[in-house]
């Protein structure tokens, strides 16, 4: 009788063993959904910005870069100087269109030319020499034939030297107004990159501000049945 009561009392045991720890397995879990329930997170961390954005705005408009990078105190002089340029390029057209209608008529007027089909080599070429028929003994004597101009449609006569002379310098005025517009589209070209440089090198230093600056708050309520209510709050931050 007595060795069956010791059985039975194994059972009976082993059972209350696992019970008890079903219920605290089931409280740690209750706890925990309840702590996850009442947990909150701050992190007021700006994003991060993009370099190669930063690229974009420079390419299209030198300074902008800059601004996305919250630094236009260094780009506002990217953009005033791709407004010179620009204005720059704009003044050497009008300059030299207005150099290419004066020595264009002056030659018509002046010096018997028929404008019409000729290209730029024939107008560099009336400034060098007083009439057509000096330029084609020229050509002749050496032996470049094939750069003879025909007498009937690309006639041309100066009253004198001063008056080819005259000529040259409008033609040489509106030439290097062109060539100036190329040296004008070269510095935009040049300040474009230049801002793109500097503006990769201000959004780095930004993002690194924000990993140096990061901070983050969160904030956590802990219910246990068996004990009071716990409030639970964390900082972390960089140095």
């Amino acid at each position: 009788m007595k060795k069956f009561l010791l059985i039975s009392f194994i059972p009976v045991l082993f059972f209350a063993q696992t019970h008890n720890k079903s219920i605290t397995e089931l409280r740690q879990q209750i706890d925990i959904e309840i702590e996850s329930t009442y947990s909150m997170q701050l992190k007021p961390n700006p994003d991060k910005k993009k370099p190669g954005l930063a690229i974009i705005y420079s390419l299209i408009l030198p300074g902008m870069g800059e601004l996305y990078a919250n630094a236009y105190d260094s780009g506002l002089y990217f953009t005033i100087a791709d407004g010179v340029f620009w204005g720059a390029v704009a003044g050497f057209n009008i300059y030299g269109a207005w150099k290419e209608d004066n020595y264009r008529s002056f030659a018509e007027s002046r010096g018997s030319v028929f404008l019409d089909g000729k290209d730029e080599k024939y107008f560099a070429d009336i400034g060098n020499y007083v009439d057509i028929y000096q330029y084609n003994r020229t050509q002749e004597l050496n032996r470049n034939f094939n750069a003879i101009y025909d007498e009937t449609t690309h006639y041309w006569q100066w009253e004198s030297n001063n008056q080819r002379s005259e000529y040259r310098q409008m033609w040489t005025s509106s030439e290097n107004a062109y060539n100036n517009v190329r040296f004008a589209v070269g510095a935009l070209i040049l300040n474009r990159l230049a801002s793109a440089v500097n503006a990769v090198r201000l959004v780095s230093a930004y993002n690194q501000r924000i990993e140096d600056n990061s901070w983050n708050v969160s904030v956590g309520m802990t219910t246990n049945p068996n004990l009071p209510p716990s409030l639970n709050l964390n900082f972390v931050t960089k140095f």
